[in-house]
């Protein structure tokens, strides 16, 4: 009997890898979560309702401070006496090329995102005009919205995958750590977060995490199921879109029994290449010289208008447009920031801190400019120019946009059919990297989870994805996105605040041994200043003079008392 207990438990371990309490309890708690909604999906669209309007109306102006400031602290560490320090010993490669890191990064973070409201942001933006700025389909509405797509697009977006992956890939190599988000909390906490405390931490990131990822799972399933509607006339609907999740879902496991160097690099890679051609198509065959003016116009606005953008809370003012929009971008990406900023941490081994803050946030930040300059600026001027219906196409079904506009191209039954599988792999392609993260964040930070966690993990995502869609589709996604980065964004200040004291104590042990190098150096060079001034003084003693001799000695000594006798 205790033969065969052994071998199962043998056998579990072989399964699950090195796991502890906070795998059992964060399955436990979303095991939990998915019976209560798909039993019964109205009241918990209520109740999460309930905890948004609860959220946004007292805490909406803490989202806008701690995003601008998240802005603010990565940029200053960049560009500080910090930014020197690499993520690894000191002499140590990038892991990855840098053309392969930036595809990582770009597929891992927003790919799905930007799909899905590269069109419907700036249309439905121009339809109801961002905080009544300018009429409904009027040019002021239209700039106005390509501003704010800039903005929820920019800088503050990407500042928060920044800080989680930047403080988690400082404390795994440079501290040679475990990769998990409670670790970065060290500093701060001591070995408490080999506790409670830091399961409690992590267990936090795990469910921030997946609600995050499930809302992009539901996002690229309501962009595919848009596609395949007016490509072959599939219905529109829930039920078309769960068999579209699961059917990426399948895809998404095979990939993630795979290698990271292999499974999710070639992956990137393809999605770069499919995005850069959708780009160029676009680009080439719409209104080329419309694009160029309103990214050249667009970006002088953006940073003209950043500060007044970041802060903006309409205090006097019932309308929700903030909530709606502004909050909900930063709190999807602040959901996202402990997967993105975990797997960016993974793939960032080798980079300094300055590569690494300019690579995750100005390189991205400038290629959803030129993406949001090019997919939304070609259906605003085919909206306002040529009356192409893109806006009633959206305002029936949001991410119809895409579509519709490159029906306006020539080709664009074609360019469809490469969208929709665009959209099907960033799809792929954030599952498979999430199912990555949560297997680490799960097994006490290992680089390598498991097979079976990674697809525990990625079947979990589905049904997730599924529960949120049933509990009010966009608006459900919208809503559990805000609801659950609240209490993960209360750790990213700590987390911050940590960083920096961590890296203040390095630079102060860098100071301290080159100072000390410095003193010792000194000291070498000063015996050896010694040592020649020796060999010099006794090569520039005469050879010929005599050697003094005792009856010399002797005869000095007399004529010396002779002269003071006289003297006296």
């Amino acid at each position: 009997m205790w033969s065969g207990v052994g071998k199962l438990k043998c056998w579990v371990n072989r399964l699950l890898g090195d796991v502890g309490v906070v795998f059992y309890l964060s399955i436990f708690l979303i095991v939990a979560f998915l019976t209560v909604a798909a039993v019964d999906p109205d009241e918990t669209q209520r109740l999460a309702q309930k905890a948004l309007n609860a959220t946004t109306s007292n805490f909406g102006w803490l989202y806008l401070l701690t995003s601008s400031g998240f802005v603010l602290f990565t940029l200053g560490l960049a560009f500080s006496r910090f930014g020197i320090i690499r993520l690894g010993l000191d002499d140590e490669p990038p892991e990855f090329s840098f053309s392969s890191w930036l595809a990582m990064i770009f597929s891992g973070g927003m790919g799905v995102g930007l799909v899905f409201w590269g069109v419907a942001e700036p249309i439905l933006h121009l339809s109801s005009p961002p905080l009544g700025i300018g009429a409904p389909g009027s040019v002021e509405a239209a700039q106005t919205g390509m501003r704010y797509a800039f903005f929820h697009w920019g800088l503050h977006q990407w500042a928060n995958f920044t800080v989680v992956g930047l403080a988690i890939a400082y404390v795994r190599f440079r501290h040679n750590s475990r990769g998990l988000i409670s670790e970065t909390f060290r500093p701060l906490l001591g070995d408490r977060v080999d506790g409670g405390w830091g399961n409690a931490i992590d267990i936090l990131a795990v469910l921030s995490t997946i609600f995050g990822v499930a809302t992009t799972l539901g996002l690229g399933a309501l962009q595919i199921n848009s596609g395949l509607s007016r490509l072959s006339g599939m219905p529109y609907g829930i039920t078309p879109q769960l068999l579209i999740i699961a059917g990426l879902g399948s895809l998404f496991i095979l990939s993630a029994m795979t290698p990271l160097n292999r499974g999710i690099r070639y992956l990137s890679n393809a999605n770069m290449v499919l995005a850069a051609g959708l780009l160029l198509f676009v680009l080439m065959l719409g209104p080329t010289a419309f694009i160029f003016s309103e990214l050249t116009q667009t970006m002088g606005e953006y940073v003209g208008n950043i500060i007044q953008m970041s802060l903006v809370t309409t205090p006097y003012s019932s309308a929700h447009w903030v909530q709606e929009w502004t909050i909900f971008y930063w709190a999807w990406g602040l959901s996202w920031a402990p997967f993105v900023g975990s797997f960016i941490a993974r793939i960032s081994q080798g980079r300094t801190i300055r590569e690494f803050v300019l690579g995750v946030m100005i390189v991205p930040v400038l290629l959803s400019m030129l993406w949001f300059s090019t997919f939304g600026g070609s259906a605003i001027y085919f909206e306002l120019f040529e009356n192409a219906g893109i806006a009633a196409a959206v305002a029936q079904e949001v991410p119809a946009g895409l579509y519709a506009m490159l029906d306006q191209l020539p080709g664009g039954f074609y360019a469809a059919i490469v969208a929709v599988l665009l959209v099907s792999m960033f799809v792929v392609t954030s599952a498979d990297s999430a199912t990555f993260v949560l297997g680490m964040f799960t097994s006490k930070g290992v680089l390598n989870p498991t097979r079976f966690v990674r697809i525990l993990w990625g079947v979990l995502q589905l049904l997730m994805a599924g529960v949120l869609l049933l509990s009010g589709g966009l608006l459900g996604l919208r809503t559990i996105s805000i609801v659950t980065a609240f209490p993960f964004m209360l750790l990213m200040v700590l987390m911050a605040y940590s960083l920096y004291r961590d890296l203040s104590l390095e630079w102060q042990r860098r100071q301290k041994n080159d100072n000390l190098l410095h003193e010792r150096i000194e000291s070498m060079l000063l015996r050896e200043s010694e040592r020649e001034a020796a060999r010099q003084a006794e090569e520039n003693a005469h050879p010929s003079a005599p050697e003094p001799t005792e009856d010399a000695d002797v005869g000095e000594a007399v004529e010396h008392e002779e002269g003071e006798k006289i003297r006296n």
